[in-house]
């Protein structure tokens, strides 16, 4: 039996409408003949998405007691039971009441797929286990209810469901997310209009991240070498000289310029192990990169302008950030520079920086004309 597939709706925030997209869908699933049915929805009182629930038959929850107080829970004996084609669940970072089979429902979606159903779930981006200590020091509110974001991650589908913050904020004023006596307190804490735009973009670029996911795997099922530069994204070569700690902290710069932009830093190690350049990146630029939020790479190869231009495509680099040469002009009259390499195979689909700094070269030989630092 084939395993069901995951369609996540991402929400940006609590009231974007969610869980109405999520009823939607089940609607036009529906209207094409798939068997679908409600296994949890909760509207939170909210008319629209009530109006949206009718029409789509709800498998009846289940009741249950913990200390002496009702709760209600997704039956989920009798969704496998009734096994429909679809299964509409809402709220995947939700944790079940003790008794349950399952501690989170995101395990009871897990169960349900197995068993060959297809699950369209719902999350908002507060709940991604990652972003948790993200989201309280902007809203000042800890979620306690999180989902993995590997299992979100490993969604067939994710949809944003997103809305501007002066448009929730309307709706929250007109009642249409909270009751009106809540409504206005919430606009003064958690839906404030600078928390909103915060949210909104973390759930953007999270979201972003997990587009590029789907295209690294296209770009591998179709054997496809061109990068592909969904945003930017720049790799700092490191030859462990004393140029490192400039290019790292202009290489974090240049990707901070853009939303959503990273850096990386790849160090090429000779393969021959009697080569003085077979040596390890220094720590103190190991360490520097991973202060700044960047990765560090170590590669292997007899040509480092080859073995830096192979890796920058495999990780689909917008932008190759090189030092200029330490080589007195004398020594370039003779032969290229790994620059002048890089720049020549770089070809039309990554762009090549040269930056000067202090240990460069700009003039070693007596009365010669200064060359440019990006001639190496």
């Amino acid at each position: 039996m084939a395993r069901g597939t995951l369609r996540v709706y991402l929400g940006a925030a609590p009231g974007v409408g969610k869980t109405y997209a999520m009823l939607s869908e089940g609607h036009r699933r529906a209207a094409r003949g798939t068997d679908v049915v409600v296994a949890f929805a909760e509207d939170y009182g909210r008319p629209l998405t009530r109006q949206m629930a009718e029409g789509l038959e709800a498998v009846p929850r289940r009741a249950m007691k913990y200390r002496g107080c009702p709760f209600t829970e997704m039956d989920l004996d009798a969704v496998l039971a009734r096994h429909p084609q679809v299964a509409l669940v809402d709220e995947m970072a939700h944790t079940d009441v003790p008794g349950s089979r399952h501690a989170k429902r995101w395990q009871d979606i897990d169960e349900l797929r197995d068993a060959g159903i297809d699950v369209v779930s719902t999350v908002n981006v507060q709940h991604l286990e990652s972003l948790n200590d993200v989201v309280e020091q902007i809203t000042g509110a800890r979620q306690r209810e999180t989902v993995p974001d590997d299992v979100v991650r490993g969604a067939d589908q994710i949809e944003l469901v997103d809305m501007s913050a002066e448009a929730l904020r309307r709706r929250m004023a007109h009642g249409n997310i909270y009751p009106k006596d809540k409504a206005e307190a919430a606009l003064t804490r958690y839906f404030r209009a600078g928390n909103l735009s915060a949210l909104r973009e973390i759930a953007l670029l999270w979201a972003a991240d997990r587009v590029e996911e789907a295209l690294q795997r296209y770009r591998h099922d179709h054997s496809i070498q061109r990068p592909w530069a969904t945003r930017e994204r720049v790799l700092v070569a490191l030859s462990g000289g004393p140029e490192g700690a400039t290019l790292i902290r202009r290489a974090k710069r240049t990707a901070s310029r853009g939303a959503g932009g990273e850096f990386l830093a790849v160090h090429v190690r000779s393969d021959d192990s009697l080569s003085p350049a077979a040596g390890h990146l220094p720590e103190d630029q190991r360490a520097l990169v991973e202060e700044l939020g960047g990765t560090c790479h170590t590669v292997t190869g007899s040509d480092p302008a080859v073995a830096v231009l192979d890796f920058a495509r495999q990780v689909s680099a917008s932008q190759i950030m090189v030092g200029a040469t330490r080589r007195s002009r004398l020594r370039r009259l003779f032969s290229r520079g790994i620059g002048e390499v890089i720049v020549e195979g770089s070809g039309d689909d990554i762009d090549v920086c040269v930056v000067t700094h202090a240990a460069a070269a700009h003039g070693r030989l007596l009365h010669a004309p200064r060359v440019p630092a990006a001639d190496r």
